[in-house]
């Protein structure tokens, strides 16, 4: 498993593109300089819990899920692979056509 400051850094970089925010932009909206976003990103450095709190509301999101370091798919991920796997599998599209009718 990676190092928990990179799988960090990984997340705050996922986050910050998703707002289609530059490093530059988010370090101003945190109140930081731009290369600290840089080192946090990259896993150099560990921002204190103050900091995270900032990068958080900054991005819109709650501390905790910086956090999940689970990968995320995407939609189009997931729809791909639920249609791949049901394709392969009559018994698995029975099973989840039973399940989708019983929702």
């Amino acid at each position: 498993m990676e190092n928990l400051k990179v799988l960090l850094g990984k997340r705050i970089r996922e986050f910050r593109k998703a707002n289609s925010l530059t490093q530059e932009q988010l370090a101003e909206k945190v109140g930081i300089g731009t290369n600290n976003i840089s080192y946090f990103e990259t896993g150099r450095f560990t921002p204190t819990l103050e900091t995270m709190e900032k990068i958080a509301k900054a991005l819109n999101k709650e501390l905790y899920e910086f956090y999940i370091f689970t990968p995320q798919k995407t939609y189009e991920e997931i729809k791909s692979e639920l249609i791949e796997k049901i394709s392969s599998s009559e018994s698995l599209a029975r099973q989840l056509y039973n399940f989708y009718k019983n929702l």
